[in-house]
Formats: structure tokens, C-alpha cells, sequence
């Protein structure tokens, strides 16, 4: 009976705790923002990983119109300029070691990556 005392405990030690992790990556460049995309999800698939998204949320478009003389004489003539940035959302269940294997990627420059880790 001994060797049955507590079969609890056992079952606790083994159990790695599983996180949802949520990625966000966020550029201005939408072909190295796909690409990154792309292998963390096959990485992820590789480890057999329940993988929601990649989401496309709404691009942000920021725009700046301003005169182009410096001086402020002569025909008023403008320059519009704008920047757009793309975000995806990435969501995974695993743990905490195995996102650090899935996200040791190289991302490419211009692509910032967020991962946000919270408790089931």
C-alpha cells in the first residue's frame, strides 16, 4: 500500500503547465511581416501546437500633409505623405518552454514582435 500512498502528487510533478500565448507582430513591410508569420506557424505545427490565426487586424495608415516650399511663398503646393502599418495576432496553448523553441525564429528586420503569455 505503501507504493500507493499518494497518487496526487505524481500526477502534479509530471503536469507541465500550459499557457495561452498570444504573438503580436507589427511592420510596415507586409512580405517579411507574412514571412515571419509563415514560420512561426510552421514551427509551431511542427511541435504539434493548436494554432489560432494568424489575424489580420485593421492596417493603420498615419498621414502627414505639409507645404513644400520652406519658405511659405510661391504657389501653394502640398506633399502628402503616409505610412501603413500592418498587424497580425498569432495565438497558441503550450507552454512556457516550448513558445521559446517555436519563437527562436529569425525575424526579419522591421518586424516587431510581441508575446504576451497569460495563465489558463
Amino acid at each position: 500500500m505503501a507504493a500507493y500512498k499518494n497518487p496526487e502528487k505524481a500526477v502534479e510533478e509530471t503536469h507541465v503547465q500550459i499557457h495561452r500565448i498570444r504573438i503580436t507582430l507589427t511592420s510596415t513591410l507586409v512580405k517579411s511581416l507574412e514571412k515571419v508569420c509563415a514560420e512561426l506557424i510552421k514551427g509551431a505545427k511542427e511541435k504539434k501546437l493548436p494554432v489560432f490565426g494568424p489575424v489580420r487586424m485593421p492596417t493603420k495608415t498615419l498621414r502627414i500633409t505639409t507645404r513644400k516650399t520652406p519658405c511659405g511663398e510661391g504657389s501653394k503646393t502640398w506633399d502628402r505623405f503616409q505610412m501603413r502599418i500592418h498587424k497580425r495576432v498569432i495565438d497558441l496553448r503550450s507552454s512556457s518552454e516550448t513558445v521559446k523553441q517555436v519563437t527562436s525564429i529569425s525575424i526579419d528586420p522591421g518586424v516587431d514582435v510581441e508575446v504576451t503569455i497569460a495563465d489558463t
